[in-house]
C-alpha cells in the first residue's frame, strides 16, 4: 500500500482561471436567492453580506 499525502487546508483561489467570473456570478445569485427565502433575519443578513462581498470581487474582475 502506498502512502498518500494531501495538503490539509490548501485552497485554490476562485479568482484565478478562465471560469472565475461565471463561478462567482453563480455564487452571487445563489446567495441572493438564499437571502430572499431565509426565515431568520440574521441568516438573511449573512447571505446578503456574502453576496455583497462577491459583488465587489466581480466588479474588480470586470
Amino acid at each position: 500500500m502506498n502512502s498518500q499525502y494531501c495538503k490539509v487546508g490548501s485552497v485554490t483561489p476562485i479568482t484565478s482561471g478562465a471560469h472565475a467570473v461565471a463561478i462567482l456570478e453563480y455564487r452571487y445569485q445563489n446567495f441572493l436567492e438564499k437571502a430572499a427565502v431565509a426565515m431568520d433575519s440574521r441568516l438573511a443578513e449573512f447571505f446578503e453580506r456574502k453576496a455583497k462581498d462577491l459583488k465587489k470581487v466581480l466588479e474588480s474582475l470586470v
